[in-house]
């Protein structure tokens, strides 16, 4: 459902009963609330008029969503129900989108309803202030090494087209966070990399250079793409609200209203300018796709996660759509896949919860029957939703599973060798994923060599039904690349 949301910008919508199926739903909800997805939950309560089996099952389910949610409600009268409904979709769907809950207790669900449906009524948000625009634009004029970053909240169609035009007319340079993948094609000149880490990447070279950043929609509910410091970098803040102040992000400038008008009225306000220093990024550039493309081509087995970005993104067309679940593997995605059109490389960076690459995947192809869908997940990741193997039979989906199978909890494995501590607890048994995925009535395909997987991969993508790739791979140079050679490297002059 909250991918649905963040698909379509309409909210998705699921139901629970209560207790425990309300409770399984905390995740869901901190999921669409840290992601900006629109997404409403209706839960079932016990009566509310009378006792009907005491306390059995009962919690207080809607203080329990408080904190999750931009919303939550008990209906205590089958009157409220129409205009409680029109709120909370009404407010799944303001800026910032989110997660909204209502409680629908048995009795309540049983009365009959007469009142009538609240119709939509749609608003215009306000523009910034003339004032903000023209400070920030003199900011612009005046920086040597200006940089644009894109962030979330960018991912809007009105504001896709503004941003692309910004950069075309304006020829500043610009980076992404995670999601802010493919809200301006990344095969765009000016465009220098994705921030997947938020320190000592390569692209933290041209960060640290830069005496301004234009943030577009970026929120610091998503993992910092860099950390400001005091007397550091200037930073403009472009969203729908004005910048959540936090020890590692102070903006100097708030630009406060709809993303797409502001970034359209600062388009028209800036010039370039001979202050401008820009080759300096062009430079960081060419030595991000150096790094990033050094392992693309080893064919070593078990297979490199660089190599498997590679193969997929040669394999797929600009509108096909790859969903990741929670695990170091997505870092190398982050980084080294380029993404041609938004919403193509689906992936979580606020809550980053395990167990959410295949169901996204699932209403993808639902939403894009005409495209290909690959669910990319770590095999613990996998496991936690992996019955759902089984709905995707059912639906006759055609999609592609591929588990990066390493027997261990890979990001964690990683930040311990990274922190310097001994290797402990966090390798597992699997089970057989071939017969695991047969037993669903999908087919399970297990390569052998990374000739085997490209086989086997346009197999998949050229067939019908649900395909599970139990995918054996090396995370050997997660700490050398990662934790070694980002914090030992020297920014080029």
């Amino acid at each position: 459902a909250a991918t649905y949301g963040r698909l379509t910008g309409n909210p998705g919508v699921c139901l629970s009963t209560l207790g425990p199926g309300a409770s399984n739903l905390v995740t869901a909800a901190a999921y669409a609330q840290l992601g900006g997805m629109p997404m409403l939950m209706i839960t079932g309560q016990k009566p509310v008029k009378k006792s009907k089996q005491g306390q059995f099952q009962i919690i207080d389910v809607v203080n329990m969503m408080r904190p999750v949610t931009k919303f939550t409600r008990q209906l205590v009268n089958s009157h409220h129900i129409a205009s409680t409904v029109r709120e909370a979709f009404r407010l799944a769907q303001e800026e910032c989108p989110g997660a909204v809950h209502i409680e629908l207790p048995e009795d309540i669900a049983a009365e009959l309803v007469e009142d009538r449906v609240f119709d939509v009524v749609g608003y215009c948000r306000p523009d910034a202030d003339q004032s903000a625009i023209e400070k920030a634009a003199d900011m612009i004029g005046q920086a040597r090494y200006p940089l644009l970053l894109i962030g979330a909240a960018a991912n809007r169609r009105r504001t896709r087209l503004a941003l692309t035009d910004f950069v075309d007319k304006t020829g500043l340079p610009f980076f992404n966070t995670q999601l802010g993948k493919g809200v301006v094609d990344e095969r765009h000149p000016q465009f220098l990399g994705t921030a997947a880490l938020s320190d000592n990447d390569f692209i933290h070279c041209a960060i640290r250079r830069a005496d301004l950043i234009v943030n577009v929609g970026h929120d610091v509910v998503e993992k910092p793409p860099f950390f400001m410091t005091q007397g550091g970098t200037q930073v403009i803040h472009v969203n729908y609200f004005a910048a959540r102040v936090d020890e590692v992000y102070f903006p100097q400038l708030n630009i406060v209203g709809d993303i797409a008008t502001s970034v359209q009225r600062l388009q028209q306000a800036v010039r370039p300018s001979r202050r401008w220093e820009l080759s300096y990024f062009q430079r960081v550039k060419a030595e991000v796709e150096l790094h990033l493309g050094k392992y693309a081509l080893d064919n070593r087995f078990p297979i490199l996660p660089q190599r498997l970005v590679t193969l997929l993104r040669q394999a797929l067309n600009d509108e096909d759509i790859v969903t990741l679940d929670n695990g170091v593997y997505k870092i190398w995605f982050a980084r080294n896949y380029p993404c041609y059109q938004p919403n193509t490389l689906l992936l979580d960076n606020s809550l980053a919860t395990m167990g959410a690459g295949l169901p996204s995947a699932m209403v993808a192809k639902l939403l894009h029957p005409d495209r290909k869908v690959v669910s990319v997940n770590g095999d613990g990741g996998f496991m936690m939703n992996s019955q759902e193997i089984e709905t995707a039979v059912r639906l006759g989906l055609d999609l592609i599973i591929i588990i990066l199978n390493d027997s261990a909890y890979g990001m964690i494995r990683w930040k311990q060798e990274g922190l310097g501590f001994e290797d402990f607890g966090l390798q597992y048994g699997n089970p057989n994923f071939v017969q695991y995925a047969e037993s669903f009535g999908a087919q399970g395909h297990r390569p052998t060599s990374c000739e085997d997987l490209q086989r086997i991969l346009d197999h998949c993508l050229n067939s019908h039904g649900v395909h599970l790739v139990d995918l054996p791979v090396d995370y050997s140079l997660n700490h050398p690349i990662l934790n070694v050679l980002l914090k030992e490297k020297t920014c080029i002059l």
